[in-house]
């Protein structure tokens, strides 16, 4: 009995661990963006029914980009282009709380932010889900 409470206690020590480690990028600036600057315009591209909405979003140099993920499992936007302006964000939690493969956050609906420093347009896609789930970036001067 104390065998299997041991190992129940060690399981549960691994779970619990896991989580917070995937959770980790949920809320970052990452991926080479840049700190947002006080009173800087934010835009939210949701991630819903694996979509980015809208598909295309166009902002001016500056602008802060939030993407909110309202899908019950994770994602991982990337930039295509993978230049020095190159954006990450590494596993953005879903909405589930139930565990599994795409949903093992206890920390639902998780968001990345990126702050644009250079005019252009940038393709981008979850890695997940490859390029059915893609959208573009444009940034003006």
């Amino acid at each position: 009995m104390r065998v299997k409470l041991l190992i129940a206690a060690g399981i549960l020590i691994l779970i619990i661990s896991f989580t917070q480690f995937s959770c980790s990028k949920s809320n970052t600036n990452g991926g080479g963006g840049t700190p947002p600057p006080g009173g800087a315009a934010t835009v939210v591209i949701s991630m819903s029914n694996m979509q980015f909405v809208p598909s295309t979003t166009t902002v001016t140099k500056g602008t802060i980009i939030k993407w909110q993920n309202n899908d019950p499992y994770a994602h991982h936007i990337i930039n295509n282009d993978g230049d020095s302006t190159s954006f990450e964000s590494g596993d953005i939690s879903g909405t589930s709380t139930s565990g599994g493969y795409y949903g093992n956050s206890t920390v639902p609906g998780g968001t990345f932010s990126y702050t644009t420093n250079k005019a252009g347009t940038y393709p981008y896609h979850c890695t997940i889900h490859g390029l059915m789930m893609s959208g573009v970036l444009i940034v003006n001067e």
